[in-house]
């Protein structure tokens, strides 16, 4: 994200998850509002989930997405899906600060966004499991410590 050099940056989940056709939504959405950053989201309108993942990792992306609103204060329904949108002066602002390297990086780079004062919006997207993830449990777990370690960061100063 560093190293972007458009006016607009992109990540997305390697497996296109969520087709890159629902850029458009972003776009939009960012042009009306003004926010700096727009997020993709599962959970807004879970009708556009064509593949579902399996039962355990849906209600265990929800119990996180629970946790981390509790831990981090924001607000985001679905802070995990690899569909986000950042105008170039608040991504490197955002992932210049950024620590973590693991599942949770998601949500620090949205909490340091907020940290910022950066507007964010999140859009309902379409997206589609894709097998083979390469997200295994321990991963996942860790996931939730990665939630203090943010915390941690902030407490420490780590974000300034």
């Amino acid at each position: 994200m560093l190293e972007a050099k458009g006016e607009w940056s992109l990540f997305t989940d390697a497996d296109l998850s969520a087709p890159i056709e629902e850029l458009g939504k972003l776009l939009i959405a960012v042009d009306r509002s003004g926010a700096a950053v727009a997020i993709g989201s599962r959970a807004m309108d879970r009708s556009l989930v064509g593949v579902h993942q399996p039962i355990f990792r849906e209600y265990a992306g929800r119990f996180f997405n629970l946790v981390m609103r509790t831990i981090t204060g924001l607000q985001f329904k679905d802070t995990q899906c690899g569909f986000k949108l950042f105008r170039r002066d608040a991504a490197r602002a955002i992932f210049e600060r950024q620590q973590l390297e693991r599942f949770g990086f998601d949500a620090e780079v949205l909490f340091i966004g907020k940290l910022l004062g950066y507007e964010m919006v999140e859009i309902p997207v379409r997206w589609n499991d894709v097998a083979g993830s390469k997200v295994g449990t321990l991963a996942g777990l860790d996931g939730f410590l990665d939630l203090l370690r943010i915390r941690r960061n902030h407490w420490g100063g780590r974000y300034s």
